[in-house]
């Protein structure tokens, strides 16, 4: 506007030619002529505009522009449809221009033509940011303000965290209540949104909550591996807000802000006995809100999102995001991992013993991965202390374990005789836990393969009696051909009485 000044000055206190007062401050002759015949119009002195600032001075020029100019009128009623046309991708201000002066011959050139669309942007207050095109960014957060829910029976209120998001192209917003800002409700309410706008932009821009942003920094912030799956899952990526700079999420302070007064007030004397009716509420006055038209347009966020933004946004997957927990795990010595949400323990391939897995666990399945390739999958299994094993994790020789049972060794046992299925049943029961007698019955049946039957039966009925279960025992009977030796009595003798024996009455 520097230049606007000098022509003003040089024409009306110089006295020189609108001609060589442009071509002095290096102004078109044309604009020129429209500056200096706009502020005749206005009729003030020309000491006036020194305490006008730019805005106002131009604004003061454009009135006899704007209502007398048939140029400018017809260019005018071409800006809502620019402004439509700017928020498609690769849509440019230049490109506009072409095709404007393509059916305007006499039209303005492009500097004009861009300053006189900058300059109705700026009057006409709209509320959106033309630099974001149509299904770029998403802008998400959760509102200062919390509305709550009543407990029928007693009155108490519980604390509803209110999520927003914004679409940064037609500004069309989503409001949803939820029970905390934890992480599983937060991806729970982002896939919300995005099955409202049924599409997903190509970013998500969140505030620096812990839900999404594990650790903030200026320049590469960490994001939440859950989050970044889930993003992965719709095809977008997650741009996080700096921390202290509400101007990067604009869109969504500023809908919090409408929020209060659009949805808010309108509830604020209705109680609400339940998450679901809250939310039936906020998405009603919601409805309102996305069908308001904008201030001096002629068009709403509803209608600039259907016509523009919805066909930019990338179609969502048919299956819904399933969240994902993930931790690094140690493989234990008997080739299991210990998850300690459930208490229960999972197997990996033996291989892996003592590896270090990145693990990743849904409601539904457990997946353990080594060097981003997946050893093993089983389903979940919420049971406390116990195993959840398959059978080709095991080594070759820990294969028998996962085919015997209890019953089996008994039945062997008894194939043989009774005295065996008897010595095998008490061996069975003298472990806390069958499994661990497992090797000492296989070792007591394979010694009836290498003895005579009956000496094999005899060795075990003479076990039984003695009440001497071990496998020692037995092959050392067998060997050294015992069992048929009885057993010699113990010869008890009685103490002689003498003075200096004393009883137990004298020890205390």
């Amino acid at each position: 506007m520097r230049e606007v000044r000098e022509l003003l000055r040089l024409y009306f206190e110089q006295g020189l030619s609108g001609r060589k007062a442009a071509k002095i401050v290096g102004i078109g002759k044309t604009a020129a002529s429209q500056y200096i015949a706009g502020f005749k119009s206005s009729g003030l002195p020309i000491r006036g505009i020194s305490g006008m600032s730019d805005s106002e001075l131009i604004h003061l020029l454009n009135i006899r522009k704007q209502t007398q100019n048939p140029r400018y009128i017809a260019l005018e009623k071409l800006f809502p449809y620019f402004e439509k046309e700017l928020k498609k991708v690769g849509v440019t201000l230049q490109l506009l221009w072409e095709e404007y002066r393509q059916g305007h011959k006499e039209g303005y050139e492009y500097s004009q033509f861009c300053h006189h669309y900058y300059h109705w942007r700026k009057e006409s207050k709209v509320s959106m940011h033309m630099e974001h095109k149509a299904g770029d960014k998403l802008f998400v957060d959760f509102a200062g303000q919390k509305l709550y829910i009543t407990d029928r029976t007693t009155g108490k209120r519980k604390a509803c965290e209110i999520f927003v998001s914004v679409l940064g192209c037609s500004q069309l917003c989503y409001i949803e209540a939820v029970p905390s800002q934890k992480k599983a409700d937060w991806v729970a309410v982002n896939q919300n949104a995005l099955r409202f706008y049924k599409g997903a932009p190509a970013a998500i821009v969140p505030d620096c909550l812990r839900a999404a942003v594990r650790k903030s920094h200026k320049y590469e912030p960490e994001i939440n591996q859950t989050y970044q799956d889930f993003a992965a899952h719709y095809g977008t990526v997650i741009l996080p807000a700096r921390a202290l700079h509400p101007k990067d999420k604009a869109l969504a302070e500023n809908f919090v802000r409408i929020a209060y007064q659009r949805i808010y007030a309108p509830l604020r004397h209705r109680v609400f006995y339940s998450i679901e009716e809250l939310n039936e509420a906020l998405w009603d006055q919601l409805d309102k809100h996305n069908q308001k038209s904008f201030q001096n347009k002629p068009f709403s966020r509803q209608m600039l999102f259907d016509q523009v933004e919805k066909k930019e946004l990338k179609p969502l997957p048919t299956t819904w995001y399933e969240l994902k927990h993930f931790c690094k795990l140690k493989v234990q010595y008997n080739h299991h991992i210990y998850l300690k949400e459930d208490k229960h323990y999972y197997s990996v391939p033996f291989q892996y013993t003592g590896k270090q897995l990145r693990v990743i666990y849904t409601d539904r399945y457990l997946e353990a991965y080594f060097d981003h390739q997946r050893v093993a999958l089983h389903r979940r299994d919420h049971t406390p202390y116990k195993y959840t094993t398959k059978s080709e994790h095991r080594p070759a020789h820990h294969h028998f374990q996962a085919a015997w049972t209890p019953d089996r060794f008994i039945r062997w046992g008894r194939s043989i005789g009774p005295e065996v299925e008897q010595l095998i049943t008490k061996v069975l029961d003298s472990r806390d836990h069958p499994e661990q007698a497992y090797r000492s019955c296989m070792g007591l049946l394979n010694l009836a393969k290498k003895h005579p039957k009956s000496d094999y039966i005899k060795t075990c009925k003479k076990a039984l009696e003695l009440n001497c279960l071990q496998y020692k025992f037995i092959k050392n009977t067998l060997n050294n051909k015992t069992f048929d030796l009885e057993e010699e009595p113990l010869d008890l003798f009685q103490l002689q009485v003498h003075t200096n024996i004393r009883g137990k009455e004298h020890f205390n």
